[in-house]
């Protein structure tokens, strides 16, 4: 009975030991079944999470829990009733479920292949508590399942390759991508041979980057509309007065590989920024011509000309945009393609015959007006629309062939003989091509808005070789003057754009620095009352520097009224006493400032604009007139535009070319014809105005009217005499230097 009982204990051990595996199998199972029914993101983040290596150890036997006899059993609580025996024998099972590598085995990777995970996933659990409780005689078919799914074990790392990111899809037209790749390489290097300006390769990156480097010029090989129309305006840049070689274009159709389809790309890109920056702000900048020229700047912005053109519906109309757009230029360019032979008409020629000769009427004797039938001839070739029928040679068509002669730079007579016929008949067509083309570059420096918008575009223009002013508003012309400017060389009257801010009436002049010792100081060497005889008065400083003004009235030097747009050329307009200059052809004469024939009306014309409801009259203006100044302020200024026009076309359409009176053209032709391509448009740092006055020693016997009790030191400058300190700004630095401190004083 003994060994009975004896053989029945061990046979309820082999039972429990059977059982135990039974139960860490099935616990096995439905963790590889749970993982079976993870989400495929759930997955992704198990696999970036590191796990031990699965060991791949087979399920305990009986011999190994006859080993393991100190092993401690958990779930004998469970089950209390049970012998002690028993409770010693339960820990295998224990032993084997703490093994983590034991619940990896399974993979989840082949949880899809079991019925159970996708019919009855929530059966799993209760599946496991009845297989341990009531069916233990199950447990070997249990065994075997789990045998056939543990060689399954190496699919598990199949979820990693979901942890990489996921690429974003690429824009671009796959016909495309190769030379979007090339260009990414060569916008992406630290140099580049397409583009040296750094704001040129800024917008570069941005635009293609947004793009993903896709080309905008060729779409799988072919031209763009765009690039079309970019193409067309480049190679008819000479229609604007500019060189199609300074723009050179790509051959799209000879590249046929990726990388010669992105150089072409880059090429017409950086050629496209060539044509835009030039046509807007000119070829060469206005410093390389001169030290008294000072426009505003205006530079195209790289970005603003790629959107613009690439988003137009005609790229061609909107890189053509960046050309001046006024109205003066737009003439010119239609006159150049005439004088190129493109133009329509026939041609005139005047015949020979005997000189003509219009005498005006004098004290003592009557005008003499010739009749000739070459008049009507030469009446359209000057282009005298009006009465184009009269044979006539009276005072109009004699006037007409005076400014033929000044613009051809012959003796000014107003007599056409043989040699004024020839001129006009064959005038030198390739100078006059040359200076329209300078014209057209100098409309390049003004700004592409003359005139101030809240004043109906209301601006001054005066232009120095026509020697005449205009005042403009809407478009349309208001009032128009004759004009003496400066001298050439260093009286030279300088072009500029400013802003008028005041008219003062009873001006006084405060002689310039230049004049005062170049020419009144040597003089009063000679006489040391010259000066008291002029009318002016001379202050000594205690520094010893001197200055010289005239008081108002009606013989001060700048008349009766001042019209001042502060510069730091020190030049404005103003009236003068001696108006007899005004009759004369040429009328450069002045010392820099331009003297005004009518100022009266001037000053009425420019109230009105500025002002409107004051209703000033040239009569109200007059009644100012006295002896202490009056300033009159513009609650808006009026642009003032100084221009050096030698080639514009009149009212009735014709070209009229005028004497180059400063050179200002030689010097440009110059340049154009042996410039440096890209380095005309630097700027060039000049020489300037200087407001200081040196200590002088005046010779015995000159009236002092402070007699070195005025100022401090060496008083105000002669800006600050002339325009005011207080209310105004000082004159703009110097480009490249640190502007000076200035001292400050109440008129």
């Amino acid at each position: 009975m003994r060994d009975c009982l004896n053989h029945r204990a061990g046979f309820d051990r082999v039972l429990m030991t059977v059982a135990a595996t039974f139960l860490t199998v099935s616990a096995s199972s439905a963790l590889a079944q749970d993982q079976a029914r993870s989400s495929a993101a759930e997955l992704a983040i198990e696999a970036a999470i590191p796990r031990p290596e699965p060991a791949n150890v087979p399920p305990p036997t009986a011999s190994d829990i006859k080993l393991d006899s100190t092993a401690t059993v958990q779930d004998s609580a469970k089950e209390p009733t049970k012998e002690p025996m028993k409770a010693e024998a339960a820990p295998a099972p224990d032993k084997v479920e703490t093994k983590p590598s034991d619940v990896a085995t399974t993979p989840a990777a082949e949880a899809p292949k079991s019925e159970t995970a996708k019919i009855e996933p929530a059966k799993t659990e209760p599946a496991k508590s009845e297989a341990a409780k009531t069916e233990p005689a199950k447990s070997e078919p249990a065994k075997a399942d789990t045998a056939t799914a543990t060689p399954a074990a190496p699919a598990a790392p199949a979820a990693a390759p979901a942890a990489e990111p996921v690429k974003a899809a690429s824009n671009v037209p796959a016909a495309d991508q190769p030379v979007a790749d090339k260009l990414k390489d060569i916008i992406g290097a630290k140099t580049s041979r397409h583009f040296d300006r750094k704001n040129e390769r800024a917008a570069i990156e941005k635009f293609y980057g947004a793009r993903d480097f896709a080309p905008v010029w060729s779409q799988a090989g072919s031209l763009t509309a765009a690039a079309k129309g970019v193409i067309a305006r480049l190679k008819d840049a000479a229609s604007d007065g500019l060189n199609p070689a300074d723009y050179p274009v790509p051959d799209f159709a000879a590249a046929t590989t990726p990388d010669a389809l992105a150089d072409a790309e880059l090429k017409l890109t950086a050629s496209m920024f060539d044509y835009a920056r030039q046509a807007q702000s000119g070829r060469m900048h206005w410093s390389q011509v001169s030290g008294d020229i000072l426009y505003p700047e205006h530079p195209v912005d790289p970005s603003e000309v790629l959107a613009k053109v690439t988003t137009a519906a005609d790229a061609s109309a909107a890189l053509d945009s960046y050309n001046p757009p006024q109205k003066l230029y737009k003439e010119l360019k239609a006159k150049l393609a005439e004088l190129r032979g493109l133009g329509s008409g026939p041609v005139i020629e005047i015949a020979d015959g005997p000189a003509l000769k219009y005498t005006p009427a004098g004290k003592k004797q009557a005008e003499i007006v010739v009749e000739d039938p070459r008049v009507p001839q030469l009446r359209a070739k000057l282009g005298l629309a009006e009465n184009a029928g009269d044979t006539r040679y009276d005072a109009t068509v004699a006037e007409a062939v005076r400014k033929f002669q000044s613009g051809a730079e012959m003796k000014v007579t107003g007599i056409l003989d043989d040699k004024t016929v020839k001129a006009i008949n064959t005038p030198k067509r390739d100078k006059q091509i040359d200076t329209v083309l300078v014209n057209m570059e100098r409309w390049r420096w003004l700004p592409r808005d003359l005139g101030v918008p809240s004043l109906g575009d209301a601006y001054v223009i005066l232009n120095i070789p026509d020697y005449t002013l205009k005042v403009m508003q809407r478009g349309q012309q208001v009032w128009t003057t004759r004009v003496v400017t400066g001298k050439p060389g260093t009286h030279a009257t300088p072009l500029l754009t400013e802003t008028m801010k005041y008219i003062t009436v009873n001006p006084t002049w405060n002689v310039p620095p230049s004049i005062v010792y170049n020419e009144y100081l040597p003089a009063l060497q000679q006489d040391p009352t010259v000066l008291q005889r002029m009318g002016l008065r001379l202050e000594q400083n205690r520094d010893g520097s001197v200055h010289i003004s005239q008081p108002p009235g009606e013989a001060n030097a700048l008349g009766r009224i001042r019209f001042n747009f502060p510069n730091k050329f020190l030049v404005y307009q103003h009236d003068t006493p001696d108006k007899n200059l005004f009759a004369k052809e040429d009328r450069a004469f002045s010392h820099g400032c331009m003297r005004v024939q009518n100022p009266d009306q001037y000053a009425s014309i420019l109230l009105n604009i500025a002002m409107p409801n004051e209703k000033y009259t040239p009569e109200r203006v007059r009644s100012m007139y006295g002896k202490s100044e009056i300033d009159l302020k513009f609650p808006t200024p009026i642009p003032v535009n100084i221009t050096y026009q030698t080639a514009f076309v009149d009212d009735a359409g014709k070209l009229q070319i005028r004497k180059d009176v400063y050179g200002r053209d030689a010097t440009m032709i110059n340049i154009l014809k042996n410039g440096r391509g890209k380095d005309l448009e630097n700027v060039v740092a000049h020489s300037q105005p200087s407001y200081s006055r040196p200590a002088t020693t005046l010779p015995s016997g000159v009236a002092i009217a402070n007699n070195g009790g005025g100022f401090g030191s060496s008083g105000p400058n002669f800006f600050e005499r002339l325009f005011g300190a207080p209310a105004l700004a000082p004159p703009p630095a110097p480009v490249g230097r640190r502007p000076q401190q200035q001292r400050v004083f109440t008129r």
